[in-house]
C-alpha cells in the first residue's frame, strides 16, 4: 500500500510535441465517496482497480492501492459504475529530474479540459515547470476525475 503524492495543473499551451508516449483511457467509479474512491480503468490492453483515500490538508498526498485485473472483468465493472465513464487521451512527458508529467486531454462531456499531473517522491520535491503548464489546481475537488464523472466540464 502506498501514498500517492501528486500535484495537478491546468495546461495552457502546446505540450504534445514533448510527449514520449500516449494512450487512451476509459475509467469509471464504483464509489466516489471521498474517504474511499474506487476506480476501474482500462488503458490499452491493461485494466486496473484502484482505491484512493481522502487527501491530506494540502490535497497533495493520499492513500492509493492499485491492482491489475483482466480487461474483460474491467469492461463488466464499468457497466456498474456511477454516472459518466470518463474517456481521455494521456500523454507522458519526462522532466529534467527523472520525473514525468501525465497530461490528460479529456474527451466527450469533459472535452476542452486538459490537466497535467506530476507524481512526486515527497511533497516538497522541486520540479521544472514547463511553459505550457498553467494554474495549479491541486486539491481542487472539481478537477478530480471522480467529480468530473458526476459533473463534467461541459456543465460548469
Amino acid at each position: 500500500m502506498a501514498i500517492e503524492i501528486e500535484r495537478k495543473f491546468l495546461v495552457k499551451g502546446s505540450f504534445k510535441k514533448h510527449a514520449v508516449k500516449s494512450y487512451q483511457i476509459s475509467q469509471g467509479f464504483l464509489s466516489t465517496v471521498p474517504e474511499r474512491t474506487v476506480r476501474i480503468r482500462i488503458r490499452n490492453q491493461q485494466a486496473f482497480i484502484t482505491v484512493k483515500g481522502i487527501g491530506n490538508k494540502t490535497g497533495i498526498s493520499r492513500f492509493e492501492w492499485e491492482k491489475e485485473i483482466k480487461v474483460k472483468e474491467a469492461e463488466k465493472l464499468l457497466l456498474l459504475c456511477e454516472s459518466t465513464v470518463i474517456k481521455k487521451n494521456r500523454y507522458i512527458i519526462p522532466t529534467s529530474n527523472n520525473l514525468f508529467f501525465e497530461v490528460d486531454e479529456f474527451l466527450n462531456e469533459n472535452k476542452g479540459l486538459i490537466v497535467a499531473e506530476i507524481e512526486l517522491p515527497e511533497e516538497n520535491t522541486n520540479f521544472e515547470k514547463p511553459d505550457w503548464l498553467g494554474k495549479e489546481v491541486t486539491g481542487k475537488v472539481k478537477y478530480y476525475n471522480a467529480m468530473l464523472s458526476k459533473k463534467p466540464f461541459s456543465k460548469w
